[in-house]
């Protein structure tokens, strides 16, 4: 259920935009196809930004605050985002292990590069976003796939299988957590029991929780490096402030060493290959993280009622969709295979209904004939392209 929301106060902050007005930015969401299609691809939101982070960056523009950036990183975006940590999950976070970055995706490279070598296996809990699947395969790494399975109510870990394809050659473990597409978060005792197989098997872990900011009422994130001293010092954690607060196109992203050993083997990287966050970046991220948690209640709640409208209408109108809701994100992962489509779902809605969404081949082989739709839009804009995903399917039978 969603959290209890001031309407007054949620259409203040989150005014819905209208077509014209997104199709008048210059997001890449909303000019990648034709005008007439419907854009729910791009794990982006079409919400007006948070008044403190528009405030901050007017005001550094006013200033004309344009020049290089503090380096290695500002100790106010290191101070800003252990902070947040503390005040929203109550993680401690030691400032000496924080590492600014350009972006999130950049972060499995550096764990792939840093633990294992060409030819070595990495491991993908698949359907996955893409851009693990780019970075083993960039890297010269061979993918060591395990798939999540669908349970009764969600997705879930084969740990069975999971161990069965951990060969002596596997040095890296890619966690996503919360999970994107399938919006799982999990929980304690699956992170405890992913914790044992990581010891036994000696792996290092990247796991990217840049989804923890979103995850909804009843669900519980527990950061994978928490589980033990022993995990922590084996786990490199990425996270942003991007993807919660729709600011992805200022580059920005943290990176959490999670021991000694780890901090000294990112040290010894190139310093610039790490990069860094530019001046906006940062002041974008340090406002968000002390000024932006009431934004960000007001979106779950928001949110929170956007999955409700997916979920009613795909059980009236779509029932052959197999849909779960999500834990967290706002990313619906839609199985169409009950649809009978005469080709893959991506294209097929996008061609009959003019919808974009994420083709699921790109998440491996586990997302074919599936779809990713985002949610984070106006209920105007959501209600019509789900009608227009009925319309379309309809019309096969």
């Amino acid at each position: 259920m969603a959290p209890e929301v001031d309407s007054k106060r949620l259409n203040r902050l989150l005014r819905e935009p209208t077509v014209d007005e997104l199709r008048s930015s210059r997001r890449i969401k909303w000019h990648r196809y034709d005008a007439d299609v419907l854009p729910a691809w791009v794990a982006e939101m079409d919400f007006p930004l948070a008044p403190a982070i528009r405030e901050t960056i007017e005001g550094a523009i006013a200033e004309e605050g344009f020049g290089y950036p503090r380096l290695p990183m500002d100790p106010r975006f290191r101070d800003a985002f252990v902070g947040w940590m503390e005040q929203r999950f109550s993680r401690s976070v030691d400032p000496g292990m924080v590492r600014a970055l350009t972006n999130v995706v950049q972060a499995f490279d550096i764990g792939i590069l840093l633990y294992s070598e060409p030819g070595e296996g990495v491991v993908l809990q698949t359907p996955l976003y893409a851009p693990f699947h780019m970075s083993v395969d960039g890297n010269r790494r061979r993918r060591v796939e395990s798939p999540l399975v669908r349970g009764a109510e969600r997705y879930e870990i084969d740990f069975d299988h999971l161990s069965s394809v951990i060969g002596s050659d596997v040095r890296v473990f890619m966690l996503c957590n919360p999970h994107n597409p399938t919006g799982r978060v999990f929980e304690r005792d699956e992170l405890e029991r992913l914790a044992e197989l990581v010891l036994a098997k000696d792996l290092i872990v990247v796991s990217d929780e840049i989804h923890a900011d979103l995850v909804y009422p009843g669900s519980n994130y527990l950061p994978f490096a928490s589980i033990s001293p022993e995990i922590a010092a084996r786990t490199l954690t990425v996270t942003s402030a991007t993807k919660a607060f729709n600011i992805a196109g200022l580059p920005m992203a943290v990176a959490i060493a999670g021991g000694p050993e780890m901090k000294k083997r990112l040290r010894q990287l190139p310093p610039m290959m790490l990069g860094h966050g530019g001046y906006l970046g940062n002041e974008a991220a340090i406002a968000a993280w002390r000024h932006g948690a009431d934004w960000l209640d007001e979106v779950l709640g928001y949110l929170a009622g956007n999955l409700d409208l997916v979920s009613e209408f795909l059980q009236d109108r779509l029932p052959s969709v197999r849909f779960r809701p999500p834990e967290a994100t706002y990313l619906a992962w839609l199985d169409c295979r009950g649809l009978d489509l005469p080709c893959q779902p991506f294209e097929f809605f996008l061609d009959k209904a003019r919808v974009a969404m994420s083709d699921g081949a790109d998440f491996g082989e586990p997302g074919e004939g599936h779809v990713r739709l985002n949610f984070a839009t106006s209920p105007t804009i959501l209600r019509e392209s789900l009608e227009r995903l009925a319309v379309a399917a309809t019309g096969v039978a």
